[in-house]
């Protein structure tokens, strides 16, 4: 089969945590999903009995990256990442994926804790210099994001298909202070990794789209017109199919609020990988 790159790698987008805002930079145009999907459509792999049997282990690779050696310079402390990886096996539980810290690196760069943004020069430096592992490994980067350009992002990631063309640029990026126990108000639970990484195993935002079209190509999360922000329980911006998931992973909600993936979700993120990423 033959895989190719449909440049859809991370770019910076307009959120940002802004007025209290989840702020994701991962972002796709409609023509690069339509070239995606059809590509996925094309040459899908159908997960194998693991997925109902053994958890497949995804090996991640933490990178911290600081500016100096405090905890304000994103120094996290061992006991953060470790946190960061149970909440990813708790928030990913019902989805068959399985989560093992394979190492930490850290590493002393401050133009590349305050710099790094999707796509730019710190981030392609530092992500050439640092990442391990192939198409299965999880290569998480903490850093600062303290550039006009990045204030307030949490984190961005890269889509499964994008690996055979940009193997280096494979990975997550987030704010160290989004780990849990982090001081970034709503956003110190954990899961903006967990958000993250749902775009590293295929999923879209669930507001993909808004309320035409195909959306995030999972038939069970309803269509919603915008990020939802903080946890307004019942919002409904699309008539019809229910009300907004904004308890969902995949939006932007306060982490507090972050409790589910669909079960399409599930089904499509095991085919993502599997036909992506070789689980």
């Amino acid at each position: 089969m033959q895989l190719r790159s449909f440049a859809i790698a991370a770019v910076l987008a307009a959120a940002s945590l802004v007025n209290g805002q989840r702020g994701c930079g991962t972002s796709i145009s409609a023509s690069q999903i339509k070239a995606a999907e059809a590509h996925f459509a094309a040459n899908q792999v159908v997960p194998t009995e693991s997925f109902a049997g053994l958890a497949p282990t995804v090996s991640v690779h933490f990178h911290v990256v600081t500016a100096g050696t405090t905890l304000a310079q994103g120094n996290v402390p061992d006991s953060q990442i470790q946190a960061q990886i149970n909440v990813l096996n708790q928030d990913y539980a019902s989805t068959g994926l399985n989560f093992v810290l394979a190492n930490t690196s850290r590493i002393t760069n401050a133009g590349w804790f305050n710099n790094v943004g999707p796509s730019n020069s710190q981030q392609t430096a530092m992500k050439n210099a640092l990442r391990v592992g192939d198409a299965r490994t999880l290569n998480v980067y903490t850093v600062g994001f303290k550039s006009s350009s990045t204030s307030g992002l949490l984190g961005y990631a890269t889509f499964p298909s994008s690996y055979s063309g940009a193997p280096k640029d494979d990975g997550v990026v987030i704010l160290f202070s989004s780990l849990p126990g982090g001081t970034t108000t709503n956003y110190n639970g954990g899961q903006t990794l967990t958000h993250e990484v749902g775009h590293w195993v295929g999923l879209y935002h669930t507001f993909q789209g808004g309320c035409s079209g195909v959306g995030d190509q999972v038939a069970d999360t309803p269509p919603e017109a915008s990020p939802a922000s903080g946890c307004p329980v019942g919002r409904d911006t699309c008539s019809g199919g229910g009300v907004d998931p904004i308890h969902n992973y995949m939006d932007y909600s306060y982490d507090s609020c972050m409790t589910e993936f669909s079960a399409g979700q599930t089904t499509r993120l095991q085919s993502q990988i599997a036909t992506y990423r070789g689980f």
